[in-house]
């Protein structure tokens, strides 16, 4: 086919552009360019993403990862499973190291699956760090998202402080998991949910052990109004004048049990709003609670099923997305999940990897 008069090392520069830039550049050079040249361009890096950064150390057992760094330059990693799994590293690709749990106690709310702790998401305020946890089961709306503090982030120094009262009980409008702390003009907010309605935020107290409302004040910020409403670990982000509010939705996991079909596996969604509580819309205008989101990074190459995201700010690479992932060289399971990295672009007011 023929794509232009342009050289063919032209055209090889315009194949190696992600999906961030592509368009972009597309719309801008039209004058100087054919049609069938923008077409077979877009066709080919259309769908594109950019792949994990090198990673080394131990970089599975990552599930659901919260990433903070320390003020001596120290990053810490919690994961799902093993009461919190912490791992360390002196920069944002490792070499990481095991440390050991956060809470080898399990969790003080008498809830089922006190001794398995899910999706922690660690921030600090003032002097302290916050982990919050979620404490619950596959299949269940009897959960509850607790909170431990520390001064330091080390194994050893955690203080459990038990639930948050973002809690939820068969028959609930939410299912309370997948806590993450936002802050928004001096007021602080607890995003969560999964399935069961989706997505919503309450507001926390100015020191965030607890709610400062009832959670069943709770404000749906996103949903999906058709089954099986697979939104869950929401992230918030404050970037310009938007908040934008990242989520995983679609099947997480026990890929090697049952894989999915091609498409319905994890992925990692966003909608923005000028407001920190919504309303919320994805790129195309669609409301974020009539199922709207855009897609920021799927299934591509070997990465698979992507989820369970935040955003970090590294001094070298600048702003990135973090996440698990499986990567299809080395296989499905969950406990092959792995720290996924990717540089974050917002230059075209939409996150892009």
């Amino acid at each position: 086919m023929r794509t232009s008069n342009l050289p063919q090392s032209s055209f090889r520069k315009y194949q190696a552009l992600t999906k961030c830039h592509l368009y972009d550049v597309v719309f801008q050079m039209h004058a100087a360019l054919t049609i069938s040249f923008i077409l077979s361009v877009a066709s080919i890096r259309a769908d594109a993403y950019s792949n994990p950064l090198p990673c080394s150390g131990i970089c599975t057992n990552a599930h659901d990862p919260s990433l903070i760094r320390r003020d001596d330059g120290t990053y810490f990693r919690f994961s799902t499973g093993g009461k919190i799994a912490v791992h360390t590293a002196p920069s944002i690709q490792g070499p990481w190291t095991y440390n050991g749990p956060a809470l080898p106690n399990g969790s003080i709310i008498n809830k089922a699956g006190n001794q398995d702790l899910w999706a922690p998401d660690v921030t600090k305020i003032e002097s302290n760090y916050y982990l919050y946890y979620s404490v619950g089961s596959f299949s269940s709306q009897d959960s509850a998202i607790g909170v431990a503090t520390s001064t330091s982030m080390d194994v050893d120094s955690w203080t459990d402080l038990g639930s948050t009262g973002v809690e939820s009980v068969p028959g609930s409008k939410f299912n309370a998991i997948d806590g993450n702390l936002q802050s928004a003009n001096g007021t602080l907010h607890m995003n969560f949910g999964s399935f069961w309605s989706d997505l919503f935020q309450v507001e926390m107290t100015a020191i965030p052990t607890t709610i400062a409302e009832a959670v069943t004040s709770a404000t749906q910020i996103a949903f999906v109004p058709t089954p099986p409403q697979a939104q869950e670990a929401a992230f918030g982000y404050q970037h310009g004048d938007y908040s934008y509010l990242f989520f995983s939705i679609g099947s997480c996991c026990k890929y090697d049990i049952n894989k999915p079909a091609a498409g319905v596996e994890y992925k990692i969604q966003t909608c923005r709003s000028t407001s920190v509580s919504g309303p919320y819309v994805d790129k195309s205008g669609k409301p974020c609670l009539q199922g709207g989101g855009t897609n920021v990074l799927e299934s591509h190459d070997w990465v698979y099923g992507p989820g369970g995201q935040g955003i970090i700010r590294d001094s070298k690479i600048g702003l990135v997305l973090y996440y698990h992932y499986v990567d299809t060289r080395v296989g499905y399971s969950d406990v092959q999940k792995r720290f996924g990295v990717n540089k974050l672009d917002f230059s075209s007011g939409w996150p892009c990897v």
